[in-house]
């Protein structure tokens, strides 16, 4: 009898957590050229008090962007009964439920800002990110999401991820809410490319205006989509969407489970070096559906959206796929050798030159990108590292020691490949650091312990040498023979006026303490208009006096210049190599 009390009882808690029906959004554009969204939200639920809250970040994007902020004219009702509630904190509205039965949430979003973490809309289209619209029922994230989608008259076309319920192409079914949360809607007019690649029918949803070409577009993806297929020999998506937003500048791209939404400068196609560029972020995107959106730290999904969700593998979801995107272009034949080899130099030399590089790891440049990569200022370079540009040069070593380790049999492809089938395929969970390390450590064939307290946890300068001479390769420091003088300082022309945007750590300027802000006057009394070329005539040693305005006051500052002792690197092969070194080359660079 026990027993069976105890039964009922756990049944009576599961119930209450249930969600009798599918969760349903219907969106409309009554004031779209204000830049608003109508959100009319249906929830069947048996519970007295329900919470709905806002999410206040988007996957992929680690920064609190607080979304609850553009919500407004939020209300409750049940048919023509208002219903009761309050904002008990700063994204979540408490609704007093007392018939425990269906009711329906009304509320208003200001979407207007264009960048691919947030929304916006106006009379020519309507681009939704669904953390930052669609609210949420606490404790049914795993409930089925419905969402129907009213366009203004003149918007003809809905490019979006989610399957249609019934061949309805303005309704949609999410199979619970973080895949809602993870496919962005395009609504408008926007050009729509299509093709196949692996067997997956891709679109391409370009907005706006561009110099582009539709068929170079299929044929280009479609060679990058390859190469990332290759790298794991299976393919997660039915279908796959591109929303690509051509805006007069900027870039950049945030991906999704099964699209991903990036931005370009509209003529950016005809230029063989942004085009490029161009199809670098493609592949980094594109890479992303199996490293992030499936192959993933443990603590990155499910996901928490009520607040920061801390990892110290940023450097592997972020920076591995940095480094991928490069040598995704350089296999798919879009780049030589040789271009590929300066590419690498040259993140290897600005890392070295980064003064942040000795104070923060790349662990902690994971950790705390939530209060610090977004947030950049004028002292960032001196203080901080990114875990794509560090995580990428990481990358780069891994994959040198498991070709040399494997004979040139093996590269990081195997040990991705791994990972992916071991923790996503099997396991279906993320993975810890320590199982990442282990997974590390077996294809490289050696303890990686002192490489993650040099490279991972602390701060210590890389040998490139030593592991670039597994491929053959030597590393040239161009600038080692040049007696160029060096200030330490960063300015811009402004109204005719020179002032100081930034001051790097360790150089003659940070140390004479020349500040950001402070206007350049002249130099040893010569009124100053072009510092860079002002300081080329002095040479190391030269002790200048700087006139300067500091709030609004005039200050004469002495600066004793030093040699630059910033590297630039060259890479390049080595004039006899080894049948080893030989093969270590070509797998490399591919």
């Amino acid at each position: 009898m026990m027993k069976k009390i105890i039964f009922l009882f756990m049944m009576t808690m599961v119930a209450n957590e249930l969600i009798a029906e599918n969760i349903k959004y219907t969106l409309s554009f009554t004031e779209a050229q204000a830049h608003y969204v109508d959100v009319e939200m249906e929830v069947s639920s048996n519970k007295e008090l329900v919470l709905l809250k806002m999410p206040v970040w988007a996957p992929g994007s680690y920064l609190v962007r607080e979304f609850s902020r553009h919500v407004e004219g939020f209300e409750a009702s049940q048919g023509d009964k208002k219903l009761s509630f309050k904002k008990i904190n700063k994204n979540t509205w408490q609704i007093q439920n007392t018939s425990k039965s269906a009711f329906k949430i009304k509320y208003k979003v200001y979407a207007f800002e264009l960048t691919v973490r947030t929304s916006f809309i106006d009379e020519s289209h309507a681009y939704l990110n669904g953390t930052s619209i669609f609210m949420y029922v606490d404790g049914a994230l795993k409930t089925k999401h419905e969402v129907i989608i009213k366009p203004n008259a003149n918007w003809k076309k809905i490019s979006c991820s989610l399957p249609t319920v019934k061949n309805n192409n303005y309704h949609f079914l999410a199979e619970n809410y973080d895949v809602l949360a993870d496919s962005p809607i395009e609504i408008g007019n926007q050009e729509i490319i299509e093709f196949t690649a692996k067997n997956v029918k891709h679109f391409v949803a370009m907005v706006g205006p561009g110099n582009y070409d539709a068929e170079k577009i299929k044929k280009d993806f479609t060679k990058i989509i390859e190469e990332a297929y290759s790298v794991f020999g299976t393919h997660p998506c039915k279908e796959y969407t591109f929303i690509v937003h051509n805006v007069p500048s900027g870039g950049g791209g945030l991906e999704h489970l099964n699209s991903t939404t990036v931005q370009v400068n509209r003529m950016a196609y005809s230029n063989e070096n942004t085009y490029q560029s161009f199809l670098g972020l493609i592949a980094h995107e594109y890479f992303h559906l199996w490293n992030v959106k499936r192959l993933r730290p443990e603590v990155l999904g499910p996901f928490n959206y009520d607040e920061e969700n801390y990892t110290n593998m940023l450097w592997v979801s972020e920076g591995f796929t940095a480094f991928y995107d490069n040598w995704l272009v350089r296999r798919s034949g879009f780049s030589t050798p040789d271009k590929y080899l300066e590419l690498i130099a040259n993140e290897y030399a600005a890392q070295t030159n980064l003064p942040g590089d000795k104070v923060q790891s790349v662990a902690d440049a994971s950790f705390d990108a939530w209060i610090k990569y977004y947030r950049r200022n004028e002292n960032s370079n001196n203080s901080q590292v990114s875990y794509y540009d560090k995580g990428s040069i990481v990358a780069s070593l891994l994959n040198l020691m498991i070709i040399e380790h494997s004979g040139a049999k093996q590269n990081l492809d195997d040990l991705m490949s791994y990972l992916y089938n071991e923790y996503y395929e099997k396991k279906d969970k993320g993975f810890s650091d320590e199982e990442f390390k282990k997974a590390a450590e077996k294809f490289t064939g050696r303890d990686l312990t002192s490489f993650y307290n040099n490279y991972i946890f602390g701060t210590e300068s890389i040998n490139y040498e030593s592991y670039l001479l597994t491929a053959g390769l030597k590393l040239t420091n161009i600038n080692a023979t040049k007696n160029e003088v060096y200030f330490g300082a960063n300015s811009s022309v402004s109204n005719g006026k020179v002032m100081i945007t930034s001051v790097l750590k360790n150089t003659p300027a940070y140390s004479a303490g020349i500040n950001v802000n402070d206007e350049i006057i002249a130099i040893d009394n010569y009124r100053a208009d072009d510092l860079t070329k002002m300081l080329s005539y002095k040479k190391p040693g030269d002790k200048i006096v700087i006139t300067l305005s500091r709030d609004g006051m005039l200050k004469n500052i002495e600066v004793v210049l030093v040699k630059n002792t910033n590297v630039k690197y060259k890479i390049e092969k080595l004039s006899t190599l080894t049948p080893e070194q030989e093969a270590a080359y070509k797998k490399w660079v591919n």
